[in-house]
């Protein structure tokens, strides 16, 4: 009995069920569509899932749990939970640490309301309306696009200053050279003759 409740059991039970359940639609589609071996389809689908419903019920269900011992009055419509106790098999009642419980409670009850504000934002942003998002998207690249340009611009000013600057200070040697040598000739002009 315990390869009934094993995993592996159950993974290979599902994927029978799967299987002959995908048969017998295929075989219902290939009839439909009276299309070639759409009876035998049909019928070893349908002889699959009758194998497997005989098996079912011949395995019996997963054991039921019985929440009502835990929490008494779980089980009666309308009825109210009662205190927290566990009862042991030789009739000792086991209290649980309700503040503890209480604590835990109270956490859950604080990621349930901030779980609770992220679901009203979503809700908020669903209800946004994004009709002139793309208007506003192309408006801010070609912003962009001509911030680059006057970046290149300024970029291309600052080397024609650049070179502007270094042509002063060329010019300005051609200067202190053409002063001096317009001093040596003033010079040269108030002595003719080397007096």
């Amino acid at each position: 009995m315990s390869f009934l409740k094993s995993k592996g059991f159950k993974y290979l039970k599902n994927l029978i069920i799967g299987l002959g359940a995908s048969v017998v639609l295929l075989g219902a589609l290939f009839k439909i569509q009276s299309w070639p071996y759409a009876s035998e389809m049909l019928t070893v689908g349908l002889v699959t899932e009758a194998i497997l419903f005989a098996f079912l019920g011949i395995i019996g269900p997963d054991k039921d749990y019985y929440w009502e011992k835990l929490y008494p009055g779980l089980d009666k419509y309308g009825g109210s939970v009662e205190g927290f106790q566990l009862s042991s098999g030789g009739g000792a009642n086991l209290d649980i640490n309700t503040e503890k419980m209480e604590g835990q409670l109270d956490g859950m009850l604080g990621e349930l309301r901030v779980m609770s504000g992220s679901l009203s934002s979503l809700k908020a942003l669903q209800e946004v309306d994004f009709t002139g998002t793309k208007e506003q998207i192309k408006k801010m690249g070609d912003f962009y696009q001509n911030l680059n340009e006057a970046m290149a611009n300024i970029n291309d000013s600052i080397d024609d200053t650049r070179m502007y600057k270094e042509q002063l200070g060329a010019l300005n040697k051609n200067l202190g050279s053409l002063n001096s040598v317009y001093g040596n000739m003033l010079s040269a002009m108030a002595n003719p003759f080397g007096k």
